[in-house]
C-alpha cells in the first residue's frame, strides 16, 4: 500500500515488498563474477540512485581504506589481518553483489576482540577517516567471547567512496553495544554491510546513525547462533537536501526462544531529502516461541522531501509469542505544537521541542553518554539550520 501527500511520501505493507526470490535461493559468495550486474529493477536496489554510486557497482575498489585511528582499553584487542586470519567469514557470507566486491577487495581487516569473560572497562573507539573520493574497501570483525561485555563505536568522517562489511559476533552469554555512525563530509558514498551473529543467551544492542554524506546505504543482517539470544536494532536519520539515506534491515529467526526489536526514527529537511527503510524479518519453522517487533517513524520538515517506509514481516511457524510491525510519516503534530503555543512558546521553539521529543524516543534507549550528546548536539545543529 503507499499513501502520498504533495511532496511527503511513504509505503508500507507486509509481504508486499518482498523479494520474489527467497533468502535461501540467494547468492552467497565473496567473488563479484557470481553475482549478475546492478540494473536497478532488482528488490533490494530499486529504491538506490545507482548514478550516484561513483563506481562502487561497477569499478574495481582500488583506492586506499579511510585512515583508521583506535582507542582502547588495554584489556581488548585490537589488531591488524591478512585477508587468511581464520576470523574472517564467522558472522557469515554476503549475498549481494557490492558487499562481495567490498569482501574480495580489502587488503587488510581490523579485527576487535573482547577476550571471554572480560567486561571491557571503557568503550572501544573506531575512527575511520576518508580523504579521497576513488572507490575503496574496507573490512572490520568485532568478536566478543563467552560472557564478555563491551561498548564498540565505528565512527565515518571525510570524505570517501566506500564499500565496507563488518562482522558482528557475539558468543554465548555475552552482551555487546556495537554503534556506528555515518557523518561523512557531503561528498562521500558509503554503502556498508553488517553481518551480526548472536549466541546462546546473548545481547547485541546495534544502533545506526547516519548524518552525514550524499548518499549512505546500511544493510544490517541480524542472525542467531542458539536458542535465547536478543537483537536489539535503534536508529537515527536525518537527511538535508538532496541526500540519499537508506536503511535495509534482516533479521533472521531460525532459533527458538530468540527476541528482536527494531525502532528506527527519521527526520527529513530541503529539497529532495530522501530515506528509505526496509525493515524485513522471516520467523522460520523453527523459531518456536520467538517474539519480534518492528518500528519505522519519519518526520517530513519541509516541503521537497521523501520517505519510504517499508515494514515486512514473514511468519512461517503458529509457535511463536509474538510479531508486529509499524510504520508512519508525516509532518508535525498539530495538536503537540497548538498545545505548547498556548502556553507561551513561540512556533519555532515549539517545532524544535516537538522535534526532540520525536527522537528522544530512541536517544534515551542509546545508553552511551558520549553517543547521546553528540546525537542530541547533531539534531540541535539541523534544526537550527531550517528552523530560523
Amino acid at each position: 500500500m503507499s499513501q502520498q501527500h504533495g511532496n511527503v511520501a511513504h509505503s508500507h505493507g507486509a509481504g508486499t515488498e518482498i523479494p520474489k526470490q527467497s533468502r535461501d535461493e540467494r547468492i552467497r559468495s565473496i567473488n563479484p563474477a557470481d553475482y549478475p550486474a546492478i540494473n536497478g529493477r532488482e528488490e533490494e536496489w530499486r529504491f538506490t540512485p545507482l548514478a550516484r554510486l561513483r563506481g562502487l557497482d561497477t569499478a574495481e575498489l582500488t583506492g586506499p581504506a579511510p585512515k583508521l585511528e583506535v582507542k582502547s582499553p588495554a584489556e581488548v584487542n585490537v589488531e591488524t589481518v591478512g585477508r587468511d586470519d581464520a576470523r574472517i567469514g564467522t558472522s557469515g557470507l554476503p549475498d549481494e553483489k557490492i558487499a562481495s566486491s567490498a569482501w574480495a577487495s580489502f587488503k587488510e581487516a581490523t579485527v576487535v576482540t573482547i577476550p571471554r569473560e572480560v567486561e571491557a572497562s571503557s568503550e572501544v573507539q573506531l575512527t575511520y577517516t576518508g580523504t579521497e573520493l576513488t572507490p575503496a574497501a574496507a573490512h572490520t570483525v568485532i568478536n566478543a567471547e563467552a560472557f564478555s561485555k563491551a561498548v564498540v563505536v565505528v565512527d565515518y568522517r571525510g570524505s570517501a567512496v566506500l564499500a565496507d562489511n563488518l562482522e558482528i559476533i557475539v558468543g554465548d552469554s555475552a552482551s555487546l553495544t556495537v554503534v556506528a555512525i555515518h557523518d561523512w563530509d557531503d561528498d562521500a558514498v558509503h554503502l556498508a554491510a553488517h553481518h551480526a551473529k548472536v549466541g546462546r543467551d546473548a545481547k547485541l544492542k546495534h544502533i545506526a546513525i547516519t548524518l552525514g554524506g550524499n548518499l549512505v546505504r546500511l544493510t544490517p543482517n541480524g542472525t542467531y547462533a542458539g536458542p535465547g539470544g536478543e537483537l536489539e536494532m535503534l536508529g537515527v536519520y536525518f537527511a538535508d537536501a538532496g541526500q540519499h539515506f537508506e536503511q535495509r534491515l534482516f533479521v533472521d529467526h531460525a532459533t527458538e526462544s530468540c527476541t528482536s526489536n527494531v525502532k528506527y526514527k527519521g527526520a527529513l529537511q530541503g529539497d529532495g531529502a530522501h530515506t528509505i527503510w526496509v525493515g524485513d524479518v522471516l520467523i522460520r519453522p523453527t523459531a518456536i516461541g520467538i517474539n519480534t517487533y518492528e518500528l519505522n517513524r519519519n518526520l517530513v520538515l519541509t516541503d521537497g522531501a521523501r520517505a519510504d517506509s517499508v515494514p515486512n514481516l514473514e511468519i512461517e511457524t503458529g509457535e511463536i509469542e509474538g510479531a508486529g510491525h509499524a510504520s508512519a510519516t508525516g509532518r508535525f503534530d498539530e495538536e503537540h505544537l497548538f498545545y505548547l503555543r498556548s502556553r507561551g512558546i513561540s512556533e519555532t521553539e515549539a517545532r524544535r521541542l516537538v522535534v526532540r521529543g520525536f527522537f528522544n524516543e530512541v536517544i534515551q534507549q542509546i545508553r552511551v553518554p558520549d553517543v547521546e550528546r553528540r546525537l542530541s548536539d547533531a539534531i540541535e545543529l539541523e534544526l537550527a539550520r531550517s528552523m530560523v
